[in-house]
């Protein structure tokens, strides 16, 4: 076989065939966070990190390979201070987990492993006799492309385009080239992009990007701040706090039944990501198979696009034009800004809580909070939780109404797009772990709590005035109010409103027992069983 137009053959032998050399180990990537010492009495780690970093599933070993080669690269520091995004630069010790999955060499490996996938799928269809089934050495040649593809891999692929100005051109010249020291598959390379266009590889590896990513770094990390809110729920459920709507006091609550409506709202969220069909297309120019029927008329070839890209672990798209027209990303992304919405929520809740002084927050020996006054320690996690949702939201909204729009069978804006889609995730995942930081360096302050609540026995008229509607009082409501709004209430003048009150002697003794103190209703109660409410096993999952 000649080598493509251009492109020089491969230079050694090494170049021609998968890498038999173990990849040089890494002395050891940084973790992502320090674990904090002390935390409000949550047990859930709060690196944000850990489920995803570890890349147990041996399906993506090469994943993990990735950092470890990245970790062994010099002067890594260097290139993070000239980075133009802050997460390659600033935050690029978060973002590593995905950076297998949604940097160019990780497009670039699943084109890899497109191509080749195709090119073995092909050899299974009798009716192609020109692609006969390949030997076992074959099939082990190509696998072995797709398992030990490392980052010298992707920078040779990278050369190639600088000729073809073609990123998935350049992985089939690649391929080509690394297939022909060996003769069988040699034979037959012309067939790696058999009735493809770019669009059905990148479709396709953009899929498995997110599936694999979202599934493997970012849904673990989501679940691990749902898990941390049961925790707080569960083990704070007993601390009354007092209520503020419109900013103003309210009927009390606890610290854990604040704690447990998010973990709900949350993990509600949650389920309804096990709804998304991660969806690819292999329909070739326009979507209907167009060169595939002239070449080999007589092959189902609707048949085979769909056991190819069910083969993959993705759904099938039967109906497309020369793109999968990404509505599935759409619903996906949308969800995330739901998610991301609910936790802003949550950031901004706990920066009022600190705020009042509800929360104390731990101090780390070496920190600065403000540079000019000494005593500050700054609900720093929290902001930053806060200002990336924002980012992250942005990104994903403009990715997600962008996306389904493309004029008539295609136009290119969604390339561009498409290539974003790690960005809206990195800053996702960057306030999830910021969040979790934040949670992991508070407890807290019963005192001030208590003093609240000591300060506003106003908030009794409410159930003061439900029972005298009970008992036939005319105007409660009124005489609640006359007492309370705009006056100085306290526990002696609430008594004796009380006192005067022509109700069951019974009941009178009962409204004098309550307080701020206990009037929580069943807070305590409803976060004691928010565990048994979430349910974190159907969501945070694509099938």
């Amino acid at each position: 076989m000649s080598a493509p137009p251009l492109l020089k053959p491969p230079a050694t032998a090494a170049a021609a065939s998968p890498r038999s050399a173990a990849v040089p180990k890494a002395t050891g990537l940084r973790s992502a966070f320090a674990r904090p010492t002390r935390r409000l009495q949550c047990s859930v780690s709060a690196t944000g990190g850990g489920a995803s970093s570890e890349m147990s599933d041996d399906n993506l070993g090469w994943a993990k390979r990735s950092l470890e080669e990245l970790g062994s690269l010099p002067d890594n520091d260097t290139y993070c201070l000239m980075a133009l995004s802050p997460l390659d630069g600033r935050y690029d010790r978060f973002m590593k987990d995905l950076l297998p999955f949604f940097s160019e060499f990780g497009l670039i490996r699943y084109r890899v492993l497109i191509e080749v996938k195709w090119l073995l799928k092909l050899s299974q269809i009798p009716e192609i006799t020109e692609v006969p089934p390949f030997s076992e050495e074959a099939q082990l040649f190509l696998n072995g492309i797709i398992q030990d593809f490392c980052i010298d891999d992707a920078k040779e692929v990278k050369k190639i385009e600088k000729i073809t100005n073609h990123d998935v051109k350049a992985v089939e010249y690649f391929l080509k080239q690394r297939c022909s020291s060996n003769p069988e598959i040699a034979k037959v390379s012309e067939f790696f992009h058999f009735g493809c266009t770019s669009e059905d590889i990148n479709n396709l590896s953009h899929a498995l990007a997110l599936k694999e990513g979202v599934n493997g770094v970012m849904f673990p990390t989501m679940i691990e701040i749902c898990k941390a809110l049961c925790s707080l729920a569960t083990q704070n459920s007993a601390y009354p706090m007092l209520s503020r709507t419109h900013g103003q006091p309210a009927s009390p609550t606890t610290v854990g039944k604040e704690m447990a409506n998010f973990a709900f709202r949350l993990s509600d969220i949650g389920k309804s990501f096990s709804e998304v069909k991660i969806l690819g297309k292999f329909a070739g120019a326009v979507g209907n198979y167009n060169a595939h029927v002239v070449a080999y008329p007589e092959v189902d070839w609707p048949k085979v696009a769909e056991e190819f890209v069910r083969s993959l672990g993705l759904q099938f798209n039967p109906y497309v034009t020369q793109i999968e027209p990404h509505d599935y990303i759409s619903k996906l992304f949308n969800l995330f800004v739901q998610f991301n919405n609910v936790l802003s929520d949550f950031d901004r809740d706990m920066w009022s809580y600190i705020s009042l002084g509800y929360f104390k927050q731990i101090p780390k020996a070496g920190e600065v909070g403000s540079s000019t006054m000494p005593h500050k320690i700054n609900p720093i996690d929290f902001e930053n939780s806060e200002g990336n949702l924002g980012l992250a939201n942005g990104t994903l909204c403009a990715i997600s109404m962008k996306l389904p729009i493309s004029r008539l069978q295609r136009d290119l804006t969604d390339s561009t797009v498409l290539r974003n889609l790690g960005v809206g995730l990195g800053h996702s995942l960057l306030a999830y772990k910021a969040t979790l930081r934040g949670i992991s360096k508070i407890q807290v302050n019963e005192s001030r709590l208590a003093e609240d609540l000591e300060q506003t026995w106003e908030v009794l008229a409410e159930p003061i005035q439900t029972v005298m509607r009970r008992y036939g009082i005319p105007e409660p409501y009124e005489k609640l109010k006359e007492l309370t709004r705009g006056q100085a209430v306290t526990k002696d003048s609430m008594q004796q409103f009380i006192d005067g009150l022509d109700i069951p002697e019974e009941v009178r003794l009962e409204l004098s027992k309550l307080t701020p103190h206990s009037y929580t209703g069943l807070a305590e109660d409803l976060a004691k069983d928010i565990e048994k409410v979430v349910d974190l096993e159907s969501g945070f999952k694509i099938k």
